[in-house]
This record gives C-alpha cells, sequence and structure tokens, in this order.
C-alpha cells in the first residue's frame, strides 16, 4: 500500500469516525427525550384495551427497571434512525453518481414512514389478537395466566419492532433493484423460497398454532407481491438509465 493509498484509508477512518460521533451526539440526546416519554408510553401499553384482564408481575426486582430502560432505548432509537440513515447516506454519497446520490437521499423519509406503519400494525392489529387468541386458549384449558412485565414487555418488543423492519421490503427491494442488484424476474423465479422465509419468520414471533402464523405471513406475503410490482417500475427506471447511459457512451466515442 502505497502513501496515497494510505492517506485516502486515513480520511475515510477519520470520516466515518465522524459520522459515528454525530449519531452518539444525537443518541445522547434522544435518550434524554426518552428519559421524559417511556413513563407515558409504558402506561400506555401496560393499559390498553387488550390488557383488561391481565395482572402483570415483577418477578425480579430489577425487572421495572429493565423495561423503563429498554423503552428509553427504543425510543431513542426510532428518534435518531433518520440521523443513523443520513450520516450513512453521506458517507457513501461521495461514491455515487449525482442520480444515485439524489435517490437514495429521498428514501430516508420513506424508511422512517415505513417503520412508523410497521410498528403500527405490529401493536394495534397483530399484539392484541395474539394476546386474545392466547388468553382464550388458556380459558378453554382452565388455565389461570400469571405474566410477568418482563415476559410481556418482551412479547411486545418482539412482535411490534420485526415488523417495522418488515416494512421496508418494498423499498428495500426498490432500491437494489434500480442499482441493478436484482430483478422482478428474479422475485417472481424464488417467490416460493421468500414464502417459506416468511413462515419461518412469522414462527419464530408467534405462538405455536396455525391461525397466528397464517395471519402473521399474509400482510408478509402482501408486502413481497407489492415489492415485486414495485420492483417492476424500479427496473424499467434502471433499464432507462442504463440506456441512457450506453448511448451517452456512443456518443463521446
Amino acid at each position: 500500500m502505497n502513501d496515497e493509498e494510505k492517506r485516502e484509508v486515513t480520511e475515510h477512518l477519520d470520516e466515518l469516525r465522524k459520522r459515528i460521533l454525530i449519531v452518539m451526539y444525537f443518541f445522547v440526546a434522544a435518550m434524554i427525550v426518552g428519559f421524559f416519554l417511556s413513563k407515558p408510553l409504558i402506561y400506555q401499553m401496560q393499559n390498553a384495551s387488550w390488557t383488561s384482564s391481565i395482572q402483570m408481575h415483577a418477578f425480579q426486582v430489577t425487572d421495572p427497571l429493565k423495561i423503563y430502560l429498554l423503552v428509553i432505548v427504543i425510543i431513542a432509537f426510532v428518534i435518531v434512525l433518520p440521523v443513523i440513515l443520513y450520516q450513512l447516506w453521506a458517507f457513501v454519497s461521495p461514491g455515487l453518481h449525482s442520480n444515485e446520490r439524489k435517490l437514495t437521499l429521498g428514501y430516508i423519509p420513506i424508511v422512517m414512514v415505513l417503520m412508523l406503519m410497521g410498528m403500527a400494525f405490529g401493536y394495534f392489529i397483530l399484539v392484541p389478537y395474539i394476546i386474545e387468541f392466547a388468553f382464550q386458549l388458556s380459558d378453554d384449558m382452565g388455565i389461570a395466566t400469571t405474566i410477568g412485565i418482563n415476559q410481556y414487555f418482551g412479547f411486545l418488543f418482539r412482535t411490534v419492532i420485526p415488523f417495522g423492519f418488515v416494512f421496508q421490503m418494498p423499498i428495500m427491494i426498490l432500491f437494489l433493484t434500480q442499482l441493478g442488484i436484482i430483478t422482478p424476474m428474479f422475485l417472481k423465479k424464488n417467490r416460493k423460497y421468500a414464502y417459506f422465509i416468511l413462515l419461518v419468520f412469522a414462527a419464530l414471533i408467534a405462538p405455536p398454532d396455525l391461525m397466528t402464523h397464517v395471519m402473521l405471513t399474509i400482510p408478509m406475503i402482501i408486502l413481497y407481491e407489492i415489492s415485486i410490482y414495485i420492483s417492476k417500475i424500479g427496473y424499467r427506471r434502471h433499464l432507462k438509465a442504463e440506456q441512457k447511459a450506453i448511448e451517452e457512451s456512443l456518443d463521446s466515442d
């Protein structure tokens, strides 16, 4: 490695360190905000409509503290996510073409909207259904259900947060398609494998019953099919951009 390459590596590392520090500063500030928002948010989750028949218990002295700190961190992450995405974009943007820079920068607000939509879907639709089903099953079996607050919030987070990322599927597929990494033909050809992966993912976050698996898998399959349609749009744009680049290359020759 010559001196020029060493200098470039050092500059990239310094740039990366600066971006990470900016994210850390914003994250600390977001945690302060989360400190004030966590208590009302925890109260709302404890007193949601589907918790009327649930009596929660702390089985360890530190359980309430764990929940309190975890909610603060989750709030801070959601708040700082646009900053993380922008700093990531700023770090890689010098290596992108001008049209790619504009394209990827426009994804940031869309990612945030999809994240919030996915979390809302998990919280307001999936969580009530799963809890109602589980408690109905307990009643039918004559089982008195006692829930630890740590287990309840753990269930909430395992259900809500993953769907915030699952809802990123359309925008991620559009992004990869416009970069020419995947195609709608590839997505169609591997549809059955994608369905299997989604079914396995649903099994990881759902109680072991078929109906809940179906309810979790169906929206993910719908998202996948929407992603295929969106991929077609992105693929047409990619082909037009490739054709334009070829024409410009021929004209320059």
